[in-house]
């Protein structure tokens, strides 16, 4: 069988043998050795408006074998289409996981496809995000599995408070289609004696906007080969469980999943802190989940989706990218980098965010789970990742996880675009704090190189904790290998993988939050709350991650003025505030290579008429991504009018000669240094 992974290095390496392909760090294989339990929930749409034509859940013991190699002897599963069928099922397959935790295996469900895959915590949860064909429109998948603890856990051991969330799908034909979604939280509080007694629970469906609630009396459990099986009483009536539900621990008991033997839920579940105590949200941690968005049911569709990605917390804010798949878009697979804030100080272990989605913490706040409310129902677990800072390493060290996007902070999940600028973190990477004073970059900086697949990658900046740098823009292959030579001395490899684009945005702060990095494009004074961007003004916006430019550019080198180099995949700019988005584009007249500039991508495009003052969300979208992490000020003075309409970027592609260096409305000009302080603010 041939990978997914294969598969896309072939069609952006056209000719090249397999043989020729960059592998993936597999490193990490080892972390994955012995017998797990896991549940894979698959649900696939099938029919454009968002109702499933079948559901699928896998269950029961995995054996890894620390090599690359996994069995599955004798799991169960259950398979829903007009009618749910059950039976024993055997499996087995690949595994490829780096140092991080980061990889992918062969998806237990459906050989053919490829499930994406983060370890922490000992914990393994992942998603198939990538189709498995060009006529394929995938599926939506989640998988969590943990390890089987020596000795078995048993019914006394099974004894405190408990928070648990779920997610149930509604299956057209089943239970009446994507209306019938469900996500909801529920408490458990086991006697340690095989009693739960009463279980409330707290829930939404997509189709109805009250919240439900129910409570489950005289609910019992027992342990079988380590298994919590959890007896709710059977009933016609009941909206969330009937029947029974099993649950499979992590070893410390701290974290537990599972689902019904005969359904296609998922649950997950964390012990609750202490009375009194407040763990806290912060550092790197790795995340999967699935959604669904009941906004558009009244027009009759709703969009479903699964992922993996991961998000950095730090003092309320976190920046996260996720890798998902929605099957009713066009491009089902893409990569969203976004904002959510949290309360700095989180009391009692739980906090609801701005769209009323709730999470609840563990006791050392390393493990968080999440369960949404109408519209946006979902479930989400995410593990503390591991750290890889150490001091008894000598030379250069890249940490496993620590390469990110230099504009967004977007973290590792999000993979890396040709061309983007990238921040590197590490250890002995530098024996000291250089930066390029001069353009173009180059590929050697303070006695330091960054490899890429083997090829010199210019410098724009160098310590000894974190590097910046540029990916080379011709680089053919789907993943990408780094290493830092310092002083002759080779780094450990870590890989990435490569995406058409990864925007990320700059901003004025220099650490991916707060005003996007924008300039005036009448006057190239800074767009600040201060002095807004008008409705009808062209601004000029910095960022990097689009991607291929036509022609191409030396990388590092300033942006050429004639002809511009234009990006080939054209990003679409749309501006939010809380009374709903307004896109941008068709207003553009260039996106490509900053002109005069090293080492960043511009978009010039006009503000909407129409709009209200204030700040707004600005996301940038790319073929297969997209960033939403930077906000822009609008002002409510008079409109501006524009003289003379710009070529589009499309025109200018056409030609193969933008006009639009010619176009009064564009002035190339000198930019401020939106990443000159990146390096010092990058690590906060």
């Amino acid at each position: 069988m041939m990978n997914k992974l294969a598969r896309a290095a072939l069609l952006l390496a056209a000719a090249l043998p397999l043989a020729a392909q960059i592998p993936f760090d597999n490193s990490g294989n080892n972390l994955l050795n012995g017998t797990y339990y896991f549940r894979e929930v698959v649900q696939v749409v099938g029919d454009s408006a968002g109702d499933l034509s079948e559901s699928f859940a896998f269950y029961g013991n995995i054996t890894f074998d620390g090599n690359g190699n996994y069995a599955i002897p004798g799991g169960q599963a259950i398979d829903c289409t007009t009618s749910c069928q059950t039976g024993g099922l055997s499996a087995s397959g690949k595994y490829v996981l780096s140092a991080s935790g980061f990889g992918y295996m062969t998806s237990p469900a459906v050989s053919s496809d490829t499930t994406y895959i983060l370890f922490s915590q000992g914990v393994l949860i992942g998603s198939a995000t990538e189709p498995a064909g060009p006529n394929s429109g995938g599926f939506n998948e989640m998988i969590i599995g943990a390890p089987v603890a020596s000795p078995l856990p048993g019914n006394s051991s099974f004894n405190g408070s408990y928070t648990g969330v779920g997610f149930l799908p509604g299956t057209s034909g089943l239970s009446g289609g994507s209306a019938y979604n469900t996500s909801f939280s529920f408490a458990l509080n086991p006697n340690g004696a095989g009693s739960l007694g009463s279980v409330g629970v707290t829930g939404y469906f997509a189709g109805a906007t009250a919240v439900q609630n129910q409570a489950y009396n005289n609910v019992k459990y027992n342990f079988n080969n380590g298994a919590a099986i959890v007896t709710f009483p059977v009933s016609s009536n009941s909206l969330f469980f009937s029947g029974q539900e099993y649950l499979y621990f992590s070893p410390d008991g701290n974290f537990f999943f599972g689902g019904s033997p005969n359904g296609f839920d998922m649950l997950v579940g964390i012990r609750n802190p202490a009375s009194g105590a407040s763990p806290q949200l912060s550092g790197l941690y790795y995340a999967a989940g699935l959604d669904f968005d009941a906004a558009s049911l009244a027009s009759g569709y709703g969009y479903l989706d699964t992922y993996y990605g991961s998000f950095s917390a730090s003092a309320g804010t976190a920046v996260e990218a996720d890798r998902l798949l929605d099957t009713l878009n066009t491009t089902p697979s893409s990569t969203s980098t976004y904002t959510a804030s949290y309360p700095a100080a989180i009391s009692s272990g739980s906090y609801t965010d701005s769209i009323g989605t709730k999470y609840w913490l563990n006791s050392t706040g390393s493990i968080r789970i999440g369960s949404g409310v109408f519209p946006y129902l979902n479930l989400s677990v995410a593990l503390k990742a591991p750290s890889f800072v150490t001091t008894a390493i000598n030379g250069p060290y890249i940490y496993p996880n620590g390469v990110t996007n230099s504009a967004s902070a977007a973290p590792f999940t999000a993979g890396i675009a040709n061309g983007e600028l990238i921040t590197i973190y590490g250890s002995g990477l530098a024996s000291s704090t250089v930066v390029a004073t001069s353009a173009p970059f180059p590929t050697t900086l303070g006695n330091v190189q960054v490899l890429m697949n083997s090829v010199p990658a210019p410098i724009y900046y160098v310590s000894p904790t974190q590097i910046s740098v540029i990916a080379p823009s011709a680089n053919p292959f789907s993943v990408e290998k780094i290493q830092v030579i310092n002083n002759g001395a080779l780094s450990n490899a870590v890989t990435q993988f490569v995406r058409t684009t990864d925007p990320g945005v700059f901003t004025l702060t220099a650490n991916g939050l707060g005003y996007a990095a924008a300039v005036h494009n009448s006057t190239g004074k800074v767009v600040t709350p201060t002095n807004p961007a008008q409705p009808g003004e062209y601004v000029q916006l910095y960022l990097t991650g689009l991607g291929p430019v036509y022609p191409t550019s030396p990388d590092g080198a300033p942006g050429p003025v004639s002809p511009l180099s234009l990006a080939v995949n054209t990003p679409s700019v749309y501006l939010t505030n809380s009374q709903g988005s307004t896109q941008a584009t068709g207003q553009y007249f260039f996106a490509g290579l900053a002109p005069t500039l090293a080492g960043l991508y511009q978009i010039n495009f006009q503000i909407p008429a129409g709009l209200t003052a204030g700040d707004y969300s600005l996301t940038v979208y790319g073929p297969d991504s997209s960033t939403a992490q930077a906000l822009l000020s609008i002002g409510s003075g008079t409109p501006v009018s524009q003289s003379e309409a710009p070529p589009t970027v499309a025109a200018a592609l056409a030609r193969r000669a933008p006009a639009a260096s010619h176009s009064p409305a564009f002035v190339p000009r000198p930019a401020p240094n939106f990443f000159a302080s990146r390096s010092a603010a990058a690590s906060e």
